[in-house]
């Protein structure tokens, strides 16, 4: 961030609207806004407490298992289609349709096929970050130079060797950059799925601190789940640059 000519460091806007939460909160302007420094002495009281670990283990687990069924399936579609036209004529519809569509509408039906446990949770997690991986996969696949498909098949290269060593790699950028917006949006899926289909994790923690006006708890377990979003999308946006090369190379 540059002000006046001069380059600030990186995380200067954070401090900057964390000066303004804190007057703001100080200022009592609504109760729904505490002072910034309560809510860090209350996360710091807060975590290692065994309603925080739990909450934390609960959520890790069904956004971790969301977010891998939603690569595993994800990308190996996304690189089919991009490959074979059929399949893609039959299925790009249905993905935008999904991609754009509220999900949140699909969770009571969710409820009714795979019950109100950590089942429907993790399906609700995958469907929201499944959409663009397959899409972000597939624009990687028809950005590839056929020549190096030629290439493969003139030496004997079988669908299995073209499709690891040809269409995935040169694809890793467009994957990565998928994977990551997948990232963020599994982090709202997860939390919607535990609060509207089983109230455990960090939806508990959300709902009883909301319910009994804590405040201060309720911004500390927020901001925990934004710097963890937040974190696995730059380490993700880190790896885009690092393979960035492969762009080039098609």
């Amino acid at each position: 961030m540059t002000v006046f000519g001069r380059r600030l460091p990186g995380m200067s806007s954070l401090i900057l609207w964390g000066l303004l939460w804190e007057v703001v909160g100080r200022l009592g302007v609504t109760f729904f806004i505490p002072p910034l420094s309560e809510v860090l002495v209350t996360l710091f009281a807060t975590i290692g407490t065994p309603a925080f670990t739990k909450a934390l283990s609960e959520t890790a687990y069904a956004f971790t298992m969301g977010v891998t069924s939603a690569i595993v399936i994800g990308v190996p579609v996304g690189i089919l289609m991009g490959k074979n036209r059929l399949l893609d004529e039959l299925l790009l519809p249905w993905v935008n349709i999904f991609l754009s569509a509220p999900l949140t509408a699909l969770v009571p039906v969710l409820m009714v096929l795979f019950g109100f446990g950590m089942k429907s949770i993790i399906i609700t997690t995958t469907l929201f970050a499944i959409w663009i991986i397959i899409l972000n996969s597939r624009a990687g696949v028809m950005q590839i130079n056929r020549s190096l498909i030629e290439m493969a098949h003139s030496f004997g290269a079988s669908p299995i060797d073209a499709f690891v060593k040809i269409y995935f790699w040169a694809a890793l950028p467009e994957i990565l950059g998928g994977v990551r917006i997948g990232v963020i949006r599994a982090v709202k899926g997860v939390i919607i799925g535990q609060l509207l289909i089983s109230i455990v994790g960090f939806g508990a923690l959300f709902e009883l601190y909301s319910a009994n006006f804590l405040m201060s708890h309720f911004w500390a377990v927020l901001i925990v789940l934004f710097a963890l979003a937040f974190t696995i999308s730059e380490f993700l946006a880190f790896l885009e640059r690092r393979v960035a090369y492969y762009a080039a190379k098609r």
